[in-house]
């Protein structure tokens, strides 16, 4: 911007549009200062840069206020955890699963856990299995993001809401 601006001829736009062609940085300063406007560096890539006459305070407001405008329509996904157990009776199963279940209807994404305690760890298989027994019980409203996969000391396995 302004005097920052290293090359020796830059390819000039007005703020209003108007080509000024390939003229010195000093020239450009002064059609700048003329108006009140800074000189901005556009592409410095390109033979020979191209640099506009602009507001750059105004500028920069804008593009913030694009940025903000394009985090309020995005939309957060949320992730609920459900945790398991190598040794977890049936019914406890069926308990989670009932919460799972729940997440799932609310459009909410599910990851499913089994935490491998002490000698477990060397059976990551039964983990596996665990959670083999679970996605039969919510496949109907869910998709299989991520099937089961040990990281570190947990078996995970991620589900989505369907589409409808």
């Amino acid at each position: 911007m302004n005097d920052a601006i290293r090359a020796a001829e830059l390819r000039v736009v007005g703020d209003d549009g108007e080509q000024f062609g390939i003229i010195s940085k000093d020239e450009a300063l002064k059609i700048a200062e003329g108006k009140g406007l800074d000189l901005v560096l556009m592409s410095p890539n390109a033979k020979p840069p191209v640099a506009k006459i602009m507001d750059y305070g105004k500028h920069k407001y804008e593009l913030e206020k694009k940025k903000k405008e394009a985090r309020k329509n995005q939309k957060k996904i949320e992730v609920k955890e459900v945790k398991f157990s190598c040794k977890i009776a049936e019914n406890d199963i069926n308990f989670k699963v009932k919460h799972a279940r729940e997440f799932l209807e609310k459009g909410k994404h599910v990851k499913l856990r089994v935490f491998l305690k002490g000698r477990e760890m060397a059976h990551p298989e039964w983990g596996i299995e665990v959670l083999k027994r679970v996605w039969p019980m919510i496949e109907d409203i869910g998709v299989l993001e991520k099937d089961a996969h040990q990281e570190g000391r947990y078996i995970n396995m991620y589900v989505t809401p369907q589409k409808k």
